[in-house]
């Protein structure tokens, strides 16, 4: 191997270790919250309920919550409010539905 070939397997095995670490750091800043005790929410593929019902979170079911958006105002067990949660790529719950213990935003506000 080639001194010019050997620098670029190591640039890229160094590259490749600090973006999983990286990556590991971001996935850990991520924070799960109890949804509300004993009730099953529908989580939309956008923040409002004119969006479509992608699946139904089961009772007692925690979620991550990676950023915030605000939405159509809903009242749940938590109050009332326009916040609403990204759970996943393309899937939101409504921030009165999940015990974040604030009445404002607790991540980052979504893109």
């Amino acid at each position: 191997m080639t001194l010019r070939r050997r620098r670029s397997v190591l640039l890229a095995a160094a590259t490749g270790a600090f973006l999983m670490v990286l990556g590991t750091a971001a996935e850990a800043a991520v924070r799960s919250y109890p949804v509300a005790p004993g009730v099953r929410v529908n989580i939309r593929s956008g923040p409002g309920t004119n969006y479509s019902i992608v699946r139904v979170l089961p009772v007692g079911a925690s979620v991550p919550i990676y950023c915030q958006t605000p939405g159509t105002t809903v009242t749940g067990p938590y109050g009332t409010s326009n916040i609403w949660d990204n759970i996943s790529n393309g899937e939101y719950v409504s921030d009165t539905y999940v015990k974040t213990g604030s009445d404002g935003y607790v991540a980052p506000r979504c893109a």
